[in-house]
């Protein structure tokens, strides 16, 4: 089966007046399959909003793609016309922004909102066109879809205008949604509700999912793979549950070790202090491995050049020179 996105040696650089540009990415490569999970996993400065903006040609004027092709359905993006562009975003690839306080119209009802997507999108008889919203407000909203349809952002909870952008995420069909620290804002309990929301309707719609997040423990039984970003770079990539319970890249362990492995956990474990990883994340990265100044187990060969991502295994793949 063919991947219906494939990004192929993606880099991209932000320039601020009179400096020099800053990599964001480097050379990331991956498959997303029909009906795949892909969770993105980095701390802050890692590239991930960077990559969900590239993908969909959203980036900022001072960004620059410097190499790479993004294949959509075996269409190169980054090389597609503003027309075919149109065609694309929210009708075949959703982006699920972070805050739904801002990216919601505050002035306009959340029905509106949706139906007005779909007007942008279709070509829809008015009957047709209300009965397809509440029908889309049925899969989100289990209890009063009509009722939230009906109300502005304002009159609704963190997590049901959050379910609003999903609306709007799946109201065209797409075939891929990008969902950008989408439960970063919310409750852990609203967050559980989320996740099996993203799960079900991937079932039902046979959606291909990228789901960036700083947190490890909402991909454990939710995502079918997961990538590491560090310094705009993959650092590791493999089958979920491989790279949860076995990762192989020092960043990786490091990062797993610096954050709570849970979200319900008891009163003791979060008065815990929890261990932190050595030194400072530099947007100026290094000549060889970029996370080499800040790691346990480096070499004299990580200085050199940067590591390639090499196969731990026939699904798991590390950028490290312990696996050369």
């Amino acid at each position: 089966m063919a991947p219906v996105l494939e990004v192929q040696d993606l880099s991209v650089s932000y320039r601020r007046a009179g400096d020099i540009p800053q990599p964001a990415l480097a050379g990331v490569s991956f498959e997303l399959m029909q009906g795949e999970i892909l969770g993105v996993l980095g701390e802050s400065g890692s590239g991930k909003s960077t990559l969900a903006m590239t993908l969909l040609r959203l980036l900022a004027p001072n960004a620059n793609v410097t190499k790479g092709a993004v294949l959509f359905e075996g269409k190169d993006l980054l090389q597609s016309n503003s027309e075919e562009l149109r065609k694309v975003r929210g009708r075949r690839i959703a982006l699920i922004f972070q805050e739904p306080v801002l990216a919601l119209h505050p002035t306009m009802r959340a029905g509106e909102q949706v139906r007005q997507l779909l007007l942008a999108h279709n070509s829809v008889p008015q009957l047709s066109l209300n009965e397809e919203v509440r029908q889309i407000f049925d899969k989100i909203f289990l209890q009063d879809a009509e009722r939230i349809l009906r109300s502005y952002p304002h009159q609704l909870s963190g997590g049901q205008r959050q379910r609003v952008l999903i609306a709007q995420a799946i109201a065209c069909n797409p075939s891929v949604i990008i969902a950008d620290e989408s439960t970063a804002s919310l409750d852990p309990t609203i967050t559980m509700e989320i996740l099996g929301l993203f799960q079900r309707l991937k079932t039902q719609l046979n959606l291909a999912m990228i789901f960036i997040t700083h947190n490890p423990a909402l991909l454990a039984g939710f995502a079918d793979r997961v990538m590491i970003l560090y310094g705009g770079r993959v650092a590791e990539l493999g089958p979920a549950d491989a790279v949860l319970a076995s990762p192989r890249h020092p960043y990786t362990q490091a990062l797993f070790q610096a954050v709570p492995q849970s979200l319900d956990e008891d009163e003791q474990t979060r008065m815990e202090k929890l261990p932190s990883i050595a030194g400072e994340y530099s947007s100026s990265l290094p000549e060889g491995c970029c996370f080499e100044p800040r790691c346990a187990e480096r070499m004299a060969v990580c200085s050199g050049h940067a590591p390639a991502l090499t196969k731990v295994n026939q699904a798991h793949s590390a950028a490290c020179f312990k696996y050369e």
